[in-house]
């Protein structure tokens, strides 16, 4: 989307500061950076120019000290007393385990630890919506049963549980469940690592109308349970993560064709906030999450 025209003067000068930033450091594509804050900024959501600024630089110098392949800004949770900005970190290997860190000023960014089923287990009884203090601890009261001699008999225990394993929590069941790549973005060599295909040049414009054109960024889980036959008709340099056609449940998925045709707009019902966008038959696509951290549990009785 090279010589693409952004509506604010801001936005422009933020774009061509970017890109002299990015002749000298390779950096990020400014241009994806941009679009996805423009669309969640359509969510009244937006970040003010002072931030904008902040994030581009910030991330820039974030890529170059981390030693990242790529820096993908993930997007943003919102806190009653302050919001999170998420960043990630993707190593050459696209499907590695990606590093995730947070802001709360868009300047200095704190690595957060790798996500673990024992923390998703402690996390899953907080209810409501993040402070926006990492250290802020939950209460939580919960039956433990307690061995006396042979009498045995439960009490209620307090567990503190800090805000920073929620949002560790958060981010990994947002990744799993709805970080989204475009068919054809990643190739997978016969070695085994995925690599960002420079081939790539866009799914047409029929194609980016389907689900079954978009997967799940992470390692497969259902591809496994498909069968021979099934196998038999993918590409297996291509086809080697999930499709969001068989996501359950059905209907989980909102995709729309905006800008008159040039953009298609994916957005999850089950984890509002998360929009992916793509504009058919070029490189340019993303996703950004910007929300309150807070799963639709309601959603199968909706639809």
């Amino acid at each position: 989307m090279e010589g693409r025209s952004f509506g604010s003067p801001w936005t422009r000068l933020l774009l061509a500061t970017w890109r002299a930033l990015s002749r000298a450091a390779c950096a990020m594509d400014a241009e994806s950076l941009l679009l996805s804050l423009e669309l969640a900024s359509g969510s009244g959501q937006g970040l003010s120019p002072d931030r904008r600024a902040s994030l581009l630089t910030s991330l820039m110098l974030v890529k170059r000290d981390y030693r990242f392949d790529r820096v993908l800004f993930w997007g943003r949770i919102l806190g009653l007393v302050a919001d999170y900005y998420i960043a990630q970190g993707v190593s050459e290997d696209q499907l590695a385990p990606r590093k995730t860190l947070y802001s709360l000023n868009c300047m200095e960014w704190s690595l957060l630890p790798p996500a673990t089923e024992e923390m998703e287990m402690q996390t899953s009884v907080v209810k409501g919506r993040f402070m926006g203090d990492p250290s802020h601890e939950y209460e939580h009261t919960e039956l433990q049963k307690v061995n006396e001699g042979e009498k045995v008999f439960e009490e209620e225990v307090v567990v503190q549980i800090k805000e920073e394993k929620r949002l560790v929590s958060v981010i990994d069941q947002i990744d799993k469940a709805v970080a989204v790549i475009p068919r054809g973005a990643l190739f997978k060599t016969p070695f085994g690592p995925i690599n960002v295909n420079r081939t790539f040049e866009g799914l047409s414009l029929s194609e980016a109308k389907k689900l079954s054109s978009y997967f799940h960024f992470r390692e497969p889980v259902e591809l496994k349970n498909k069968t021979l036959l099934e196998k038999a008709e993918l590409d297996p340099s291509l086809d080697f993560m999930d499709s969001l056609e068989h996501d359950i449940p059905k209907g989980s998925w909102s995709v729309q064709m905006e800008r008159g045709n040039a953009l298609v707009v994916l957005r999850s019902l089950l984890w509002p906030g998360l929009t992916f966008y793509h504009a058919p038959r070029t490189k340019n696509y993303g996703y950004i999450y910007v929300g309150t951290g807070e799963k639709n549990l309601d959603l199968p009785f909706m639809l």
